[in-house]
């Protein structure tokens, strides 16, 4: 029977902030890697990191030193490690940092806004799982003036068309400029394309969309491109910042409501005598 803090080989590089799993699984497979100073050929290798003793190319390896950064990530430029078309990646930006880091989460191409990397995994599990309840807050220009009864549907929770449901923690009208509306999305959960998804399953697109907040972090003195260090103090604060994380399925009176509002209302003496 395995121990609670046993792991595999891949995910123990990881969790020392050394590496990602992908590249450890490709120092194992070249036999750059010792434990308790046998060669290991398999990353599926089970190991016991306080107990057992890791090398990697001679070295020791002991947990590295926790980073968190804050990046105000442009549009246009993808959240990977490396792309074989040759597009811009974050890490572009970021130049040596002096340790690994991984995206916490991930923005789009098409969209920009704040974008935390760090080495921690128990950190990005924190801020990325729905069951923390931490807020990402978006701001989204759509293709148009969205409805009262479109935005109530949004509010109440809304399937899309792959069949899942958005729930998020609140939707609201920040303005309507000429011929489009300005919406602030915020969301406890990551979906893929969330925010783009729902706005389509109300039959409009989302033109500009910028994620300005997780949690209490905002892009506040950062320019387009730029990062900075969180400090300790922040670090705490986004721990704290737990929301009360709503769940998946909707209820059958939030769905009754979300479809009676796409209905037309009749009038009736009192609608009629104001």
């Amino acid at each position: 029977m395995k121990s609670k803090n046993a792991m595999t080989l891949d995910r123990a590089l990881s969790r020392f902030g050394v590496t990602s799993r992908a590249e450890a699984r490709k120092w194992i497979e070249q036999r750059r890697l010792k434990v308790n100073g046998r060669v290991v050929r398999s990353p599926e290798v089970w190991v016991r990191p306080g107990q057992d003793t890791i090398h990697l190319d001679g070295a020791c390896l002991k947990p590295a030193r926790k980073i968190y950064l804050l990046l105000y990530k442009p549009k246009g430029v993808i959240t990977s490690h490396g792309d074989p078309a040759g597009r811009r990646t974050v890490y572009d930006l970021l130049g040596d940092v002096g340790q690994w880091v991984f995206p916490v989460g991930r923005l789009d191409q098409d969209t920009s806004g704040l974008l935390l990397l760090t080495n921690e995994t128990d950190f990005a599990d924190f801020v990325t799982s729905p069951e923390s309840g931490v807020p990402k807050t978006y701001r989204v220009k759509l293709n148009g003036l969205l409805p009262e009864e479109a935005l109530a549907r949004l509010q109440a929770g809304i399937r899309m068309k792959r069949g899942d449901w958005a729930r998020p923690l609140s939707v609201r009208r920040l303005e309507d400029r000429g011929k489009y509306t300005w919406l602030e999305v915020i969301l406890t959960e990551g979906k893929n394309r969330e925010v783009r998804r729902m706005i389509e399953a109300v039959n409009f697109k989302a033109l500009k969309l910028v994620r300005t907040a997780i949690g209490p972090l905002t892009l506040e003195g950062l320019e387009v491109g730029a990062w900075r260090r969180l400090k300790h103090a922040e670090i705490v604060a986004l721990r704290n910042s737990r929301s009360r994380a709503r769940v998946l399925t909707p209820s059958r009176q939030e769905r009754t409501a979300a479809q009676s509002a796409l209905k037309p209302q009749r009038a009736t003496p009192q609608t009629l005598s104001g």
